[in-house]
Order: structure tokens, then C-alpha cells, then sequence
């Protein structure tokens, strides 16, 4: 099972913020894709919230965008910022990127983005956001939101 972001939002508007607002602190972020032997491959990427969806967009043949079309699974990491505050905490994001080939969904994205031409641009398909953060200097707290499945929050000392 899969979600849109605007679905998520909608399931869970205060994790969907904080996710948000920890990818809107930074422009560079991690995304972890499988190589054809299956291995990992961790990029830099840049993402973006548009019109209810998170967009992946990639130089014209990047290895993760080749990697992308032949196994749309990814996982996607916020940049933790300075030091070691991870101010806001750590999300991460799971999920399948469908490219997107139509012209006028390009063209839009191309519009309120402006990415260098040519590029690659991929629509995500939710199946896990997870924050992680410290809770009263105390507690490691983790918050799993899984697609029809309310938040769970696990705490631990």
C-alpha cells in the first residue's frame, strides 16, 4: 500500500509539517536507491512539495535516475543540519518514485521550479515516513506513519 503526500498530510497534517518544514531547512538531502546487483546507492538530491505531491528531480541520466527506473524503491533522508542538535529531528522517508514523462505536469513543474534542462522528474509513492528526535533530553522518541495505519510513537531511555 502507497500514499501521496497529499494523503498523508491529510491522514497526519502535524508529522506532515514537521517533515516538511526539516527538508525546507536545507536544500541538500540524501536519497538512497538499489543498484542493479541490488546494493545501495546513497545521492545528494534536492526535493520539493508541490500541489500535494513530494517531487524528485534529477540530472538526464544520473545513476539515480537510471536506478530509479528499474527499481522505483527509495529511501530519502532530510539533511540533519550542523553539529548535533538535529534541530526539529531526523525524517526520514520511504516509498516507489514514478518518473513522470507527461509534458504538461513537466511543464508545471518546470514552471514554479525551474530545474536545469533536461532533466528527470519523479513523483513519490509514500510507504513510510519516520521522525526520530530527543525528548526532554531524556527520551528518543520515533514516530512510524505507515499508509492507513495511525502514527506509532515508540519511546525509549
Amino acid at each position: 500500500m502507497a500514499s501521496t503526500w497529499a494523503a498523508f498530510a491529510a491522514a497526519e497534517p502535524d508529522l506532515a509539517t514537521t517533515a516538511e518544514q526539516r527538508f525546507g531547512a536545507y536544500t541538500h538531502h540524501v536519497l538512497a536507491t538499489l543498484r542493479r546487483d541490488g546494493s545501495p546507492r546513497t545521492s545528494g538530491i534536492e526535493v520539493r512539495f508541490l500541489g500535494g505531491e513530494l517531487w524528485l528531480g534529477m540530472m538526464p541520466d544520473s545513476l539515480k535516475a537510471l536506478d530509479l527506473r528499474r527499481d522505483p524503491r527509495f529511501a530519502l533522508q532530510a539533511n540533519p543540519g550542523e553539529g548535533t542538535t538535529m534541530g526539529g529531528g531526523d525524517v526520514r522517508i520511504g516509498g516507489r518514485a514514478v518518473e513522470v514523462t507527461d509534458p504538461a505536469a513537466k511543464a508545471a513543474y518546470r514552471k514554479e521550479v525551474e530545474p536545469p534542462e533536461p532533466f528527470h522528474l519523479f513523483r513519490t509513492e509514500l510507504t513510510e515516513v519516520v521522525r526520530t528526535y530527543v525528548e526532554d533530553e531524556t527520551y528518543l522518541v520515533t514516530q512510524v506513519w505507515k499508509p492507513g495505519e495511525p502514527v506509532r510513537t515508540l519511546k525509549r531511555t
